[in-house]
């Protein structure tokens, strides 16, 4: 077994790796770059080495720099986590070269299944089931426009080298294959280091499932069963789940035998995954496979209990697998989500900064239900701009799925996070969605369920006559600590009215709450005499979560104070109420309400990122729909179009420049 091993990465995966090493004993060496001098990975493993400025391509992809890394510190292996360098068939050739093991599969393994074109190849040549496409790289423009007409729209452009949603396209038609071809190929080469694209035939109304597997050095290889990825955005995955809701116990086999048949063809040794696209009569087409650990991994390893990272260490080490596949049982559901630093309300576009506050729900595995948090963040860290915006994963496990989900929207709500926007409001309320809960699921369905955008909930009465409640409850124990201030002036005894008037959105509610030993008791006024809750909680003033129960429910609810009242999160709801007492509430009915001023003519960014390319003049007239900018962020490119006809009135930003969010980019006439 290895005594020290660097992990090529950063973020969560660095961390979630370095907890399994420091479980078996192995010393660990981080790298990083300089936007992550102070981030949790460097802080976690024994020893950091600095690789280089900010961006990937001059820090984290270059493999000589790796090798140093190894080299001055003693590093006998390297895992390469996911993304960057993990997929790249030279990495662990040039590692072999300076002999250094790779924590992965062989280069040989890597080139056959790791690249997108030549793992259909080989799909094919192993008479395995494919997607309709062109099996070879699109060299301009003009060629995919040719090929995806061939092929029939829609058409999906992808990067050869790609992963994590990065450098892929949908197009329905000849002018958006045009515009993919050019998206998908930059952030191809800007991610990856390889601009190659190709196009297969789209399959409409898909779910996304794949198969773990597992191999070793000595021929063996396994399956762990599948994982359903279905719920993506921008073909990136945001919540997984194993098992799947689809999937029967023939399919299984079915799937699990193809997939270990494929990696017995290449001779993979490693922890890797066979992606299929599933149509729902359960017939299966193969996608692609991915060779290296997946972020969703966790799901897996709640329901079979195995250790992937662990088993890559030890396979890498020359051990054999010892687990078959007739020891493989799926127990229990596992459900993961991805919480990540981007505004829902904004289109999920990307957010960055400081995390001014950052509590996750407590990891815990008690009564048959687990949570866990896979993280590489922490209180007072930032988020840079540079990479994906991924600040954790929660993972919750529990005998059946509608339990995990439950779980999940429990761990939600106790989750909290300030400094940025984040999609944990969009992630909470997607739990209570009922086609979710009914796991009627396809790659379309945030564009089915949400064709104009997430816009958090309305509480219905029940759940505004809780929050209304819970804003009582802590208006109240604010005041019981106001009143308990040494040094006031002597004389009759500070009261407050039993009564309050709770605001939530354009609706008000009247109620009366009253101290009954450590619990609090509010009764509503106008409702029947079973309307009395009562409630208990520890909150104190300062605490982001108020975490009780109402009757004697457990709840968890989102806290930020505000003048007169709280901002609220529940269940994907995000609300601010005001408590007032009858006297102050009077009056507040009477102040105007303060609006929004109008952005006027002005082109904003609507995210912190890089300003790619400028495609207008001043002076210029422009149709609605016309690309005015493209903006980077988090590796991800995003096209500006002009929402009406105008003429350009003035440029106020340059390719190159680096934006902060609101930023003005350019001005109409």
């Amino acid at each position: 077994m290895f005594k020290r091993i660097l992990i090529a990465n950063r973020g969560e995966i660095a961390c979630r790796i370095i907890k399994t090493a420091r479980r078996l004993g192995i010393a660990t060496v981080a790298v990083f770059s300089e936007a992550d001098r102070d981030a949790l990975h460097v802080e976690m493993a024994d020893e950091a080495v600095p690789i280089g400025p900010p961006p990937a391509s001059e820090s984290y992809l270059v493999i000589e720099k790796i090798i140093a890394a190894c080299k001055s510190t003693g590093a006998e292996a390297v895992h390469p986590g996911y993304g960057f360098l993990a997929e790249q068939a030279a990495f662990p050739a040039a590692l072999a070269k300076a002999g250094i093991v790779f924590i992965g599969p062989n280069p040989k393994a890597i080139a056959a299944m790791g690249d997108k074109i030549e793992s259909k190849k080989a799909a094919a040549k192993a008479k395995l089931s494919i997607v309709p496409g062109h099996l070879g790289a699109i060299a301009d423009a003009k060629q995919a426009a040719r090929v995806a007409d061939e092929i029939g729209y829609p058409v999906m452009i992808k990067a050869s080298a790609g992963g994590g949603g990065k450098g892929m396209r949908i197009a329905h038609s000849q002018a958006e294959v045009a515009e993919g071809f050019a998206r998908a190929r930059s952030e191809a080469k800007s991610s990856f280091g390889d601009e190659r694209v190709f196009i297969e035939k789209f399959i409409v109304d898909p779910r996304h499932i794949e198969i773990q597997v597992l191999g070793d050095k000595h021929g063996n290889v396994i399956h762990l069963g599948e994982r359903e990825c279905s719920i993506q955005r921008r073909n990136q995955k945001i919540v997984e789940e194993a098992p799947s809701p689809l999937i029967d116990a023939t399919t299984r086999r079915k799937m699990g035998e193809q997939a270990v048949a494929l990696a017995k063809a290449v001779a993979y040794d490693s922890a890797g995954t066979v992606e299929f696209v599933v149509a729902q009569d359960k017939s299966f087409y193969f996608l692609e496979m991915n060779t290296r650990l997946q972020v969703e991994h966790p799901v897996t390893e709640l329901v079979t209990g195995i250790d992937l990272v662990e088993q890559m260490i030890r396979v890498a080490a020359g051990e054999k697998l010892m687990i078959e596949q007739s020891d493989i049982e799926l127990s229990g559901w596992a459900v993961e989500t991805r919480v990540y630093a981007e505004d829902p309300l904004r289109n999920f576009l990307p957010s960055i900064g400081r995390l001014v506050r950052y509590r996750p729900p407590a990891e815990r595995s008690a009564g048959g239900t687990t949570v866990r948090v896979d993280t590489g963040v922490y209180e007072g860290g930032e988020i840079p701009l540079y990479y994906d915006p991924i600040i954790a994963k929660l993972i919750t496990h529990a005998p059946t799925r509608k339990e995990a989900i439950a779980a999940q929207a429990d761990a939600l709500d106790a989750f909290a996070i300030e400094g940025f926007r984040h999609n944990i409001s969009f992630l909470a309320a997607l739990m209570q969605h009922k086609r979710w809960q009914a796991g009627k699921l396809s790659t379309a369905f945030l564009v089915e369920e949400f064709p104009d955008g997430f816009r958090p909930p309305v509480p219905d009465a029940e759940t505004a006559r809780v929050l209304a409640a819970v804003a009582a409850a802590m208006d109240h124990v604010i005041g019981e600590r106001k009143r308990r201030i040494s040094g006031q002036r002597p004389g009759a005894a500070v009261t407050r009215e039993r009564r309050r008037a709770g605001r939530l959105g354009n609706s008000e509610i009247t109620l009366e709450i009253t101290r009954e030993g450590e619990a609090l008791a509010v009764r509503f006024e106008g409702a029947a005499k079973s309307r009395r809750s009562v409630l208990a909680s520890a909150w104190k003033p300062g605490d982001p979560i108020w975490s009780g129960t109402i009757d004697e429910r457990p709840i968890s609810v989102k806290v930020r104070a505000v003048l007169n009242g709280f901002d609220l999160a529940h269940r994907g709801i995000e609300t601010r109420a005001y408590v007032y007492t009858e006297r102050e509430a009077r009056a507040a009915r009477l102040m105007p309400e303060k609006k929004t001023a109008d952005s006027g003519k002005a082109v904003r960014c609507p995210m912190p990122g890089l300003v790619v390319s400028i495609s207008v003049a001043e002076g210029q007239e422009v149709k609605a729909g016309e690309t005015l900018a493209v903006v980077e962020a988090m590796k991800m490119e995003n096209v500006l179009r002009a929402e009406r006809d105008g003429v350009v009135k003035a440029i106020k930003a340059k390719p190159g420049d680096s934006l902060a969010v609101d930023a003005v980019i350019m001005e109409f006439a």
